[in-house]
């Protein structure tokens, strides 16, 4: 499980997250939403400990992040929007210092970074060094290391950013089959219509601040229309309709 308490962060005087509360239980696959700048990414960064709040706190499976740091970070996997690497590492070596972060080596290791790279159609660039790889190739590495320790719980910040189809596809399947398994994913995202099929439940945030939570029919409640897809909920939610309407106009 996440939780938010009162989760906030200032950069200087400007309030990025503005006392955010959420709960993601296990088995749910749930989406955070917002336009650019609503504090999405800040969010994620907390609950993975490379941010400090400025106010509450963040727990994972009950461990307090900033308190117990050690506890909390080992039941989590953390995909960033951008798959910064050591590029002098090979595909394995990267999987296998960032297993061993974790405290985790030996056969079983060994088994799991074969079988992830399997997965992603890395196999025979494991033994290369990852300066050579692709952006795409790199995003399913970054992927690769977030599962290579078996967490209970997943952060992702944008993860379909560099996927091809079928690994977009994959990635869809991977997650719901974490989330089937007992894990908690939590999934930052523009792709609407990845938040509408696959999220069980979803957050829109706004200027740092939770303006809706919950299924898709309580999103539609909160915008007050019982028809409407996730695209316009988000835009009557976040203040939208008006760019979209002066869009309509220079295009006519």
């Amino acid at each position: 499980m996440i939780r938010l308490e009162s989760l906030t962060k200032r950069y200087g005087s400007f309030t990025a997250v503005d006392g955010i509360d959420l709960e993601i239980a296990p088995g749910q696959l749930y989406g955070l939403l917002g336009p650019n700048g609503a504090g999405k990414t800040s969010t994620l960064r907390m609950i993975a400990g490379i941010l400090e709040p400025d106010g509450g706190r963040v727990t994972i499976d009950g461990h307090d992040v900033v308190r117990k740091p050690y506890e909390a970070k080992q039941r989590l996997g953390y995909i960033p929007d951008r798959p910064f690497v050591y590029e002098k590492l090979t595909g394995v070596e990267l999987l296998r210092f960032v297993a061993g972060l974790y405290g985790q080596e030996g056969e079983d290791v060994e088994r799991r970074i074969g079988g992830l790279l399997r997965l992603w159609d890395l196999e025979d660039w494991g033994d290369e060094l990852v300066e050579s790889y692709s952006h795409g190739m790199r995003q399913k590495l970054i992927i690769a290391s977030a599962f290579v320790h078996r967490p209970t719980a997943l952060v992702i910040d944008e993860p379909m950013v560099g996927l091809d189809p079928r690994a977009a596809r994959l990635l869809k399947d991977l997650l719901r089959a974490f989330v089937d398994e007992g894990g908690t994913a939590l999934v930052s995202t523009h792709t609407l219509e990845f938040a509408e099929v696959l999220c069980d439940r979803m957050a829109v945030i706004a200027s740092g601040q939770l303006v809706a939570e919950g299924t898709l029919d309580d999103l539609r409640q909160a915008a007050a229309d019982d028809a409407a897809g996730l695209e316009a909920i988000f835009l009557k939610l976040t203040g939208g309709t008006a760019e979209r309407e002066l869009a309509a106009i220079l295009t006519n």
